[in-house]
């Protein structure tokens, strides 16, 4: 633990740069594309600016709240792990007292938002999801179960369901579909990271997949999942969600992802795992890009 904290950076790292590691912003920023692309189909026309923007502030501010949640439950995990050794509580950039604090403010500050300007589904919801994360998979699943990503993947599948009641205040079963994907393209995502850092959950003692099952069996889990993401992504243009180009885009995003996993389980590299796991990002972000084109430009 003493050699942990002697990488503390807290003399080179303004206190606002904390606050927004934190908050895992590349994490929310692609929760916030995906909400953004919720509300966008929701609605044939413009969107209502006030539910929008004021939708997508509380949104971020509960999604980093959830997020700073995290930071302070797996703070003594995240000083024995080399990929999280750095953040701001092992390193002694700031205290557990204050993230909490910074937690719960932005917490309620988003929660308030959405149930006073937007609607107060939205912000139920919202609160759900944030549960959801930080207290039924951080405090519970995350050390309970190797399938604890594919139970709680529900949690951060959420966003593009969020959008979509903040501008019509309804739930919808294409809200409900755009959740599905990311739901399904969690588990793969998450566990080629898994496969990269192995020793490392090992060594904290978290029971990820392919630390209880052995990376063999992971793999072949994640080609199975790219498979099955695959047929899921296609189902927007089956129910008329989407066209032609959400479809050849999403079949070409989805060999790929096919392709990385395929490479994952009978060819790997060094690298691959991790490669696997940075193209997954690319595939969710770039396949809602494309939801959002297809709906307006097409």
């Amino acid at each position: 633990m003493s050699k942990t904290i002697s990488y503390s950076s807290s003399a080179e790292r303004p206190t606002w740069q904390v606050y927004l590691t934190l908050t895992k912003p590349k994490v929310v920023a692609l929760m916030l594309l995906t909400a953004l692309v919720g509300m966008c189909l929701a609605v044939p026309g413009a969107l209502p600016v006030q539910q929008s923007v004021i939708g997508l502030v509380g949104i971020a501010l509960m999604a980093g709240s959830a997020a700073a949640y995290n930071h302070l439950i797996d703070r003594r995990i995240d000083a024995i792990m080399a990929r999280t050794y750095k953040r701001p509580l092992p390193s002694g950039d700031i205290n557990p007292v204050k993230v909490f604090a910074f937690a719960t403010s932005i917490g309620v500050l988003g929660f308030a938002l959405l149930l006073v300007w937007v609607n107060a589904l939205t912000a139920w919801l919202t609160f759900a999801s944030l549960i959801g994360y930080a207290v039924v998979y951080t405090m519970y699943l995350k050390r309970a179960t190797p399938q604890n990503i594919v139970i709680a993947g529900i949690a951060g599948a959420m966003p593009p369901l969020l959008g979509w009641t903040a501008v019509t205040g309804e739930l919808h079963a294409h809200a409900w579909l755009l959740v599905m994907i990311i739901f399904i393209w969690t588990p793969p995502h998450f566990w080629a990271l898994a496969v990269h850092r192995k020793e490392d959950y090992a060594k904290a003692d978290i029971p990820m997949l392919p630390v209880t099952h052995g990376e063999e069996y992971t793999k072949t889990s994640i080609l199975l999942y790219t498979v099955l993401l695959a047929l899921v992504c296609l189902m927007p243009a089956l129910v008329g969600m989407s066209g032609a180009l959400y479809w050849v885009g999403s079949v070409v995003l989805s060999l790929g992802f096919i392709g990385y996993a395929w490479k994952l389980k009978y060819n790997p590299e060094q690298k691959t795992a991790i490669d696997t796991f940075k193209f997954s990002i690319y595939h969710l972000m770039l396949l809602f890009v494309l939801l959002l084109v297809d709906h307006y430009w097409v």
